[in-house]
C-alpha cells in the first residue's frame, strides 16, 4: 500500500499509513446515513461502530454495559463476607497497593464504610521497605487486631502472607494468576486463571465497585440503603486511566461517568489536587492520567506510601490541601530524579545496541520508585519493551512497560516459576520484578528470549497511523467537541489522528523544550499548535526555522481553553516536508 501522503519516511523516521479503502467507504456511508461528520466517522468505524450503532457509542449508558458482579467467581462468598462485617460492626483492615489503582481502591472501601459509620484501618506498605503486595509481618500484625482484611489491586499471588493473617482475607485484584491461588476467604480477579476472560480489562478499582454494587444490592433486600455508588465513579475513572486500563466496554462507560462526577467538585482530596496542579477546565482523561495520577502516585513512589488514599478518602478540606501540597512537591522531586535516571538507563541501552527484543538497563542507587516510570519512557523511545532495575546491595527491584501485542507480564511470572529471579508478576502492559545481581544476565537473556518469541522487536518505530486527512477550514471547536463524544481517548481506543497536507508554518520555541506553531490555507483558516518536548526528537530542530519550506503534519485535535474561550489546536506527532 502507498505510505499517506507518500511519506515513507518522515521527522521521526515513520511511515505514515492511512485508513484501509474498505474503512474510507464505510465511513462515507456512515456519514450519509447519520449525518454526522466524516472525521467522526471515521474514528467510529475504527472502533467498529456500525451505523446503527452510533447513537449508542456515542452515548454510552453504564446500565446497559454493567457486567453482573456475579459473574466473578468468589464475588457471591465476598458480598456475603461484606456484608456480615457491616452489620456485625466487625474490626476491618485495607490493605492495598501503593498506586493510583491501589489508592483509589481503598478509597472506595473507605468511603463507603464511612456511610455504616465504620473506620477501617488503611494499610499500604512501603515501596522500599516492604515492596509490592502483603508481606507475613504485615498481614500477621493487621490478622490480630482485625475480623476481616481486604486486600485490594494485590494478593493473588501472597500465598504465605495471607496464610499468616490468622483472619478473613478477601482479595480484590486484577493481577495476573497463578495456577494456586492463596487460601484466603475469596479471591475475586478477573484474571484468575479460571476466568474466562471477559473482564480482563478491568482494572483493581473496577472490581471493587463491582463488590460495592452486589453488596449494595444484598443489603437493600435487607432493607438497608448504602451510599450512592454513581458518586464514587470518579474514583473508578481516575485508576482506569491511571493503571492504563483499555478503554474498552465498561471501562469507557466508568470513564465517561466519572469525569462528569468529577465536574461537580465534591470529593475534596480531587478538588484540592486539581487546583494545586492548576488544572482550571473540566478534567478529561488526559489529566486523570498525566496530571493528577502522577501527584496521586508520588506519594508511593518516592514519599510516604499512603499519601494518595488517604488524599483520596478525607472528607475534610483541611487535611485534603495539605495533602495535595504535599504530594505536588514530591511529584515535582519524582521528575527530578526520573530525570536523571532516564539519562542514565538510554545510555547504557544505546551501549547494549538497537537490537533485541528487550531494552533493559540496572545500576546501584536507581531510586525503585522511578523505575517503572523510567521504563515506560524508554518503551517509547526505543520502541520495544523494557525493564529498569535499581540495585541496592545485591538486591534489585525492577519494573517493565511492553508493547501491544507482548504480554510482559507472563513472561515475568515464568521467571519467578523457573527460579531465575526471587519474585515476579504483572499483567501485558507493566509487571514488576526482584532478583539478585548474579540472577540479572541469566534473566534478562530469558527475559529476552521469551519475548522474542511474542514479536517483540521485529520493528523499528512502525507506521504512523492517520485516521483522515483535514484540511485547516475544516476544523472548528464544535468539530472537536463532536470527535470528543467517541472517547474518552487512552489504551487500546486513541485518539483519531489526522494529518494536515503541504501547510505553510509559523514556530517558536516556547520555554526549552517545546515548540509553538501556527499554519493555514490560502483561505484564511489557522490553526495553532504545540510540539511538546519537541526537542527530545528530530521535530523541534526540523520546524524551528521553517524558511519557506512546507510540510505534511500529524497529530491529534483538541480544544485549547483560555480566559473562557475554547480554540483549536493540533497536538503535534509528527511532519515530513512536502
Amino acid at each position: 500500500m502507498i505510505a499517506f501522503l507518500n511519506v515513507e519516511s518522515s521527522l521521526t523516521l515513520r511511515r505514515w499509513s492511512g485508513p484501509a479503502p474498505e474503512t474510507v467507504r464505510r465511513a462515507e456511508a456512515m456519514a450519509q446515513l447519520t449525518l454526522l461528520p466524516p472525521a467522526l466517522c471515521q474514528t467510529l468505524v475504527a472502533r467498529g461502530v456500525t451505523p446503527e450503532g452510533a447513537e449508542a457509542f456515542l452515548a454510552p449508558a453504564l446500565r446497559d454495559l454493567l457486567p453482573d458482579p456475579l459473574s466473578l467467581r468468589d464475588m457471591g462468598k465476598a458480598a456475603d463476607r461484606l456484608v456480615h462485617a457491616v452489620e456485625a460492626r466487625q474490626r476491618i483492615a485495607v490493605f492495598a497497593d501503593y498506586d493510583v489503582d491501589g489508592g483509589s481502591s481503598a478509597a472506595l472501601l473507605i468511603v463507603w464504610l464511612r456511610h455504616f459509620g465504620l473506620a477501617p484501618t488503611l494499610y499500604i506498605p512501603d515501596r522500599i521497605d516492604e515492596g509490592y503486595g502483603p508481606n507475613v509481618p504485615a498481614m500477621a500484625s493487621l490478622g490480630a487486631a482485625h475480623d476481616l482484611i481486604l486486600c485490594v489491586d494485590c494478593g493473588t499471588l501472597s500465598h504465605e502472607p495471607i496464610a499468616a493473617a490468622g483472619c478473613d482475607v478477601v482479595v480484590l485484584d486484577h493481577h495476573l494468576g497463578a495456577e494456586t491461588l492463596p487460601q484466603a476467604l475469596a479471591v475475586v480477579n478477573p484474571n484468575r486463571q479460571d476466568e474466562t476472560g471477559d473482564l480482563a480489562h478491568l482494572c483493581a478499582a473496577s472490581v471493587v465497585f463491582l463488590l460495592l454494587v452486589e453488596v449494595n444490592r444484598r443489603l437493600r433486600s435487607k432493607g438497608i440503603q448504602g451510599p450512592d455508588l454513581m458518586a464514587m465513579l470518579d474514583l473508578v475513572a481516575l485508576a482506569t486511566v491511571a493503571d492504563v486500563a483499555p478503554l474498552i466496554g465498561v471501562n469507557r462507560a466508568f470513564v465517561r461517568q466519572g469525569l462528569k462526577v468529577m465536574t461537580r467538585r465534591d470529593r475534596v482530596g480531587l478538588r484540592a489536587l486539581a487546583d494545586v496542579a492548576r488544572l482550571d477546565q473540566a478534567p478529561s482523561a488526559y489529566a486523570l492520567g498525566f496530571v493528577l495520577g502522577p501527584r496521586i502516585n508520588a506519594g508511593g513512589r518516592i514519599g510516604q506510601a499512603d499519601l494518595g488514599a488517604r488524599l483520596l478518602a478525607t472528607d475534610s478540606l483541611t487535611e485534603a490541601t495539605a495533602l495535595a501540597a504535599r504530594l505536588d512537591s514530591l511529584n515535582t522531586e519524582r521528575r527530578d530524579i526520573e530525570a536523571r535516571v532516564r539519562e542514565l538507563a538510554l545510555a547504557q541501552i544505546d551501549a547494549h545496541g538497537p537490537e533485541g527484543a528487550l531494552a533493559w538497563a540496572a545500576e546501584e542507587g536507581w531510586h525503585p520508585g522511578v523505575v517503572g516510570i523510567v521504563a515506560a519512557r524508554v518503551k517509547e523511545a526505543v520502541h520495544r519493551p523494557a525493564v529498569v532495575i535499581g540495585f541496592d546491595g545485591d538486591i534489585g527491584k525492577g519494573s517493565g512497560r511492553s508493547v501491544t501485542g507482548v504480554d510482559l507480564g507472563a513472561a515475568i511470572q515464568r521467571l519467578a516459576a523457573e527460579g531465575l529471579i526471587l519474585k515476579g508478576g504483572g499483567h501485558k502492559m507493566a509487571a514488576g520484578l526482584t532478583l539478585t545481581r548474579a540472577q540479572l544476565l541469566p534473566a534478562m537473556e530469558r527475559l529476552e528470549a521469551l519475548l522474542a518469541r511474542q514479536g517483540a522487536g521485529a520493528g523499528g518505530a512502525g507506521d504512523l497511523d492517520i485516521s483522515a486527512l483535514l484540511m485547516p477550514t475544516a476544523v472548528s471547536a464544535a468539530l472537536i467537541e463532536q470527535i470528543e463524544q467517541a472517547g474518552p481517548f487512552g489504551a487500546a481506543a486513541p485518539a483519531p489522528r489526522f494529518a494536515f497536507a503541504d501547510q505553510m508554518i509559523v514556530a517558536r520555541r516556547i520555554g526549552e523544550n517545546h515548540l509553538k506553531l501556527s499554519f493555514g490555507d490560502t483561505m484564511g483558516a489557522r490553526i495553532e499548535g504545540m510540539a511538546f518536548n519537541a526537542f527530545d526528537t528530530p521535530l523541534g530542530a526540523a520546524l524551528e526555522n521553517p524558511g519557506h519550506r512546507r510540510f505534511h503534519l500529524a497529530g491529534r485535535l483538541e480544544l485549547n481553553h483560555w480566559k473562557g474561550s475554547a480554540k483549536p489546536q493540533l497536538r503535534l506527532e509528527d511532519a515530513a516536508e512536502a
